[in-house]
């Protein structure tokens, strides 16, 4: 069946993987995933919160947000509103502990790395593209903290494996993999897989939108969330190589 824009059910869209877009963070990427565009930055700054303060541990988290005309119609930020939204930090702590699924706390030491994850535009499959810059961006505030003779182990070892995401869905029956915004509405089901470099598992979120799937459609989308960040994986390294 065809897909909105032409792509094979197999078929990611094109990714883009631009570093140091902004001058001032440690880390800063903006990922394209076709037309979703997020900012990631990584601040770093010496020591820990209160509660992790004398482990000899280090802390990383992240904070997500979508600018109010990142969509087809304009929303309020939620900083007017006055709260922030159940979705914004359900994905908010997704890509912190899919972040620190990458990194060795103890290697980093007592210092901290917030990832601010700010989508400019979306269309599908924000939280994803989130997870696979800000992996980048962490990268690179890794280096730089390394640079300073700042961390308690070797680079290597506080960065110890890489992580990427992608989504993948059921849309008119057919298993596809990272969907755009008109796939993601209308799929009966929808799935985010985030994994290793290895192909190891680190979470994965599915729901059936509209209805059960059935362990076969589970594999197939499974089989496609590892594909996908099999590819991602590897325009991680070569952002990171140029």
């Amino acid at each position: 069946m065809a897909r909105p824009d032409g792509r094979r059910p197999d078929q990611p869209r094109p990714v883009n993987l631009t570093r140091r877009w902004s001058i001032h963070p440690e880390g800063s990427v903006l990922v394209e995933f076709g037309d979703t565009r997020v900012l990631c930055t990584a601040s770093v700054t010496e020591g820990v919160p209160r509660w992790r303060k004398g482990s000899g541990l280090g802390w990383v988290t992240a904070e997500y947000s979508m600018l109010p005309r990142s969509t087809t119609t304009r929303s309020d930020r939620e900083s007017v509103r006055g709260k922030i939204g159940g979705r914004t930090h359900e994905i908010s702590r997704l890509i912190g502990r899919s972040l620190r699924a990458c990194i060795d706390l103890k290697a980093l030491g007592e210092n901290s790395i917030v990832l601010d994850c700010d989508v400019l535009q979306a269309d599908g499959g924000t939280r994803t593209a989130a997870i696979t810059g800000a992996y980048v961006a962490l990268h690179d505030a890794v280096s730089w903290l390394a640079e300073r003779k700042a961390l308690a182990g070797k680079p290597a070892k506080v960065m110890h494996r890489s992580v990427a995401a992608v989504s993948v869905g059921v849309v008119e029956g057919e298993p596809r993999l990272d969907l755009n915004y008109l796939e993601d509405v209308a799929a009966e089901v929808d799935m985010n897989v985030v994994c290793t470099g290895t192909g190891d598992f680190v979470e994965v979120q599915g729901t059936g939108e509209a209805g059960v799937f059935a362990r076969e459609q589970l594999d197939a989308l499974l089989d496609l969330g590892v594909l996908g960040c099999a590819e991602l994986t590897d325009a991680q390294r070569k952002a990171l190589a140029g």
